[in-house]
């Protein structure tokens, strides 16, 4: 079993735990108001907005490393919907692993709602769950939480993969307030 930290209570995080618990690993569910916590898992669950991320990284930056950081997030511009705020040739998830670099960053679940995470299912499919990243072993750690629950875990390929994951779930998440697809949507890929 694996013990999970994850930080940020919103619908992400509470499904997050929910998943995680599925496949019997322990987890603790970090808040804002607990800014004394200290980070535990093994697995660290970055379930807050990207514009969050910087704020954690400096109160946690030290308790993060040797961890697996897991990156869910959508780097939005979230005043205009329009566009990523990272550059071209970025990602969130690389500018996490440069300030994090005694971190094994994998970027994951950003192309999931909460709803598919939790109902575990899209399309009569099990969800699938794409992650990315340059750290085998903590991609299959992480892999590993994710089958556990009875999701679907598929290797997108290394860290600068989670920059078309970071594309797809911007599209994602465009469809769904432009309500062209639901929020209990997602992805399932057919073998």
């Amino acid at each position: 079993m694996t013990h999970i930290s994850i930080i940020g209570t919103g619908n992400m995080g509470q499904a997050l735990a929910g998943l995680a618990g599925k496949g019997g690993n322990t987890v603790e569910l970090i808040g804002s108001s607990d800014a004394d916590k200290a980070v535990t898992g093994d697995i660290v669950v970055l379930a807050v907005p990207y514009p969050a991320v910087g704020q954690v990284i400096a109160q946690r930056g030290a308790q993060l490393a040797g961890k697996v950081v897991v990156d869910i997030t959508n780097p939005l511009n979230f005043e205009t919907f329009d566009s990523l705020t990272v550059p071209a040739d970025s990602s969130a998830a690389a500018e996490i692993a440069a300030a994090l670099p005694d971190s094994r960053v994998v970027k994951a679940f950003n192309t999931n709602f909460a709803g598919a995470l939790a109902t575990g299912t899209v399309g009569g499919q099990p969800t699938t769950v794409l992650l990315a990243g340059d750290d085998a072993d903590a991609k299959a750690v992480l892999a590993g939480v994710i089958s556990a629950a009875g999701l679907r875990a598929v290797d997108a390929g290394g860290l600068k993969r989670a920059r078309e994951l970071e594309a797809v779930g911007f599209l994602q998440l465009t469809l769904a307030v432009g309500e062209k697809i639901s929020w209990t949507g997602g992805f399932a890929l057919a073998q």
